[in-house]
């Protein structure tokens, strides 16, 4: 495959962001693939969807992105629009850790095609509903407040009124005595800001997803030299290494272009035979 050309050298994408993600993003693409991203923030993105609860989201983080990248694309009539789009749940393996899934798209109009960055990675997500001021400190480390900031409800995560944004003692002090004060039961709901320009955690996932989506405009199909030619399969069967029968790790990626849907099976180079134990045969 190839990945020596760089197919959107000297052309102009839109993005539409109003937390801080220009800061990683433009850099990011320009310096990797010499994209200028111009940076649009004519348009309230809180419409589609908050981390805070305000507005629900606008479909599926995917569905979202889509949104942002041609709001962004109709506002700077640009032909190229990239978008952002997080998400937050338990963590793959265990299930016991926050996890942040970072979407970064790219909408080419000109070649009429999509390509997503993606990364998943820890979040920085610790909530707790606490009575006292003592109690709200106490969290505070875990929170790693005041690098991360803040959002305080009264009652629960449900209240429809909220705080966000908070980054010093002073503030979080302030609101609370707010929320107290609103609170039925004198319960106050603490829980870090995940929006993107008060969580630097995700904010380096975002870069990642950027990382991931910059290698995949410059990674060219070999037939039709659209961007994207990318793994999009892992083709089972690493022999194992006592009888030699097939096993479930991967022997093979399989490269496929986006456009022309031409595929290509590489090897994965320089690897043991698989153990043993992972094989169905040895250890069924």
């Amino acid at each position: 495959m190839s990945t020596h050309s760089k197919p959107y050298s000297g052309l102009k994408a839109s993005l539409l962001t109003q937390h801080g993600k220009e800061s990683i993003i433009c850099p990011q693409l320009f310096d990797s693939n010499d994209l200028e991203v111009i940076h649009v923030s004519d348009y309230d993105t809180d419409k589609l969807g908050s981390f805070t609860r305000d507005i629900p989201r606008y479909g599926s983080q995917l569905d979202a992105a889509r949104k942002k990248a041609r709001v962004g694309m109709e506002l700077s009539g640009l032909k190229l629009g990239i978008a952002s789009e997080g998400a937050f749940d338990n963590d793959p393996y265990t299930g016991m850790f926050p996890w942040n899934y970072e979407l970064v798209l790219l909408i080419d109009d000109i070649r009429n095609l999509e390509i997503i960055g993606f990364f998943g990675g820890q979040a920085q997500s610790a909530s707790q509903l606490v009575s006292s001021w003592d109690e709200l400190t106490a969290l505070l480390s875990e929170a790693q407040f005041t690098t991360h900031q803040l959002v305080i409800r009264p009652d629960d995560e449900y209240h429809p009124e909220c705080r966000k944004g908070i980054k010093d003692l002073e503030s979080l002090k302030e609101a609370f005595e707010w929320a107290t004060k609103l609170s039925k039961k004198g319960n106050v709901f603490v829980e870090n800001d995940l929006r993107a320009h008060t969580n630097p955690t995700r904010m380096a996932n975002i870069l990642k997803a950027t990382q991931d989506l910059s290698r995949k405009m410059n990674s060219l199909c070999p037939e039709c030299e659209a961007p994207c030619f990318w793994v999009t399969e892992r083709k089972k069967g690493l022999p194992c290494a006592s009888c030699d029968a097939p096993s479930n790790l991967p022997l093979a990626n399989i490269w496929s272009c986006v456009k022309c849907n031409y595929k290509k099976e590489e090897v994965i180079a320089n690897q043991a035979k698989a153990d043993p134990s992972k094989c169905n045969y040895c250890n069924p």
